[in-house]
């Protein structure tokens, strides 16, 4: 199940890495907005991986319910992540906006990076929103696992769907900056989405709550998740300096402006898919909390296999892209093919170990996994995959 979800979004990360290699003029123009594509790539599959997670563990120990009523776990779920999503889009827009200042002097206004953050990450919050639904649905329905495919899943769809909403907020921007009242309007709208923001936030925690159902689930999984997708949140915008910082090689090989999606999706759904079935293991009791990962050999072995079979996937079929788009590449299929397997090796190695450390720390702290492992594993193995693989090209390239 798990290799299946991986192929699947392997295959559907090629889409949003054509899409990323057709905005090179929005790249070129608007400075920081690498940092802020892959800071909203990431925390979608923060929030949302989380949330898969949570559902999945629910499944297993026998609280889950498939209703969107007040009090059940999907609705707190639900609650939280639509709060979660708006605070860190509002974040990440300002975060973007400031790195973009200090480290590649970036001229574009707070609210600019505000509206196209908030606009292009709440649209996508949405869909993923409802495709972790649907999961959660037909997972229910036929008796699956998703702590098998609910991390890979998630995590493509929300490349797929991210670069796209980013690309149409941007495009929604640039029309109503053409406007005479442009600046005004952008600083109106942006303004009401962060008052927005502040109202829902201010609803979920002043809500009353029953210690008979799950209807205080959505306050904890805020008030606990928020602090680390905030640390989160360093570690996502590290990875996009480190990104941006070679934007100009990555728009010159195009076959790895095409992987580049795929490579870091594929490390974070690897990562999401070991740590949500670690999770459910500490949850149920079939894994101890030791700092020996003896008793997680087994889950590391499948981890390994997958990620070689769906890294060498996404090689083949990233280069054949360029080929049939951009008819030529300017590096050899296989020193594509060199880049992306040792760069997968090296990340898979660093995402196994970490994986279950954060998951172990995280019980011995009293913390619940599933809000804490997914975020962490999957916001510093975005940095260290994005460091890895250009390491690796520098070697190749």
């Amino acid at each position: 199940m798990g290799l299946t979800a991986l192929v699947i979004a392997g295959t559907a990360d090629l889409f949003a890495g054509l899409l990323l290699d057709q905005m090179e003029d929005y790249l070129l123009t608007i400075t920081g907005m690498m940092v802020l594509i892959y800071s909203a790539i990431g925390m979608r599959g923060n929030i949302f991986g989380a949330m898969g997670s949570r559902i999945g563990t629910a499944m297993n120990i026998g609280t889950f319910e498939m209703s969107l009523k007040r009090g059940t776990v999907l609705r707190a779920n639900f609650d939280s992540a639509i709060a979660l999503t708006l605070v860190m889009s509002v974040a990440m827009g300002v975060t973007t906006w400031a790195v973009a200042l200090v480290f590649f002097g970036g001229k574009a206004d707070v609210w600019d990076l505000v509206f196209i953050s908030t606009v292009g990450g709440f649209l996508a919050g949405l869909i993923v929103l409802g495709f972790n639904i649907l999961i959660a649905y037909a997972g229910s329905k036929r008796g699956w696992d998703v702590d098998n495919i609910s991390a890979p899943l998630i995590a493509a769809i929300g490349d797929i769907v991210t670069m796209p909403m980013i690309f149409l907020s941007t495009w929604v921007f640039f029309k109503m900056d053409d406007l005479s009242f442009g600046d005004e309007l952008v600083m109106f709208l942006s303004a009401a989405i962060v008052i927005l923001t502040a109202v829902d936030v201010a609803v979920l925690l002043v809500r009353k709550t029953s210690k008979r159902n799950f209807s205080g689930e959505a306050k904890r999984i805020f008030k606990q998740s928020l602090p680390v997708l905030m640390v989160c949140l360093v570690f996502e915008i590290g990875a996009g300096i480190v990104i941006q910082d070679e934007q100009e090689s990555l728009i010159a090989y195009s076959v790895l402006m095409i992987m580049l999606p795929a490579f870091l999706n594929q490390g974070n759904a690897l990562s999401g898919m070991l740590t949500s079935r670690l999770s459910s293991a500490i949850h149920l009791g079939t894994l101890r909390a030791k700092w020996s990962p003896r008793g997680a050999s087994n889950d590391f072995l499948m981890i390994y296999i997958c990620a070689m079979i769906t890294f060498l996937y996404i090689g083949i079929i990233s280069y054949g892209a360029c080929i049939l788009f951009n008819g030529s590449s300017n590096i050899s299929f296989v020193d594509s093919l060199a880049i992306i397997m040792v760069a997968g090796f090296l990340a898979t190695t660093i995402l196994s170990l970490l994986s279950y450390y954060v998951a172990i720390a995280a019980t011995k702290f009293g913390l619940d996994p599933d809000d804490h492992s997914i975020p962490i594993t999957s916001s510093v193995m975005d940095l260290l995959g994005s460091m890895v693989l250009v390491g690796v090209i520098a070697l190749f390239i």
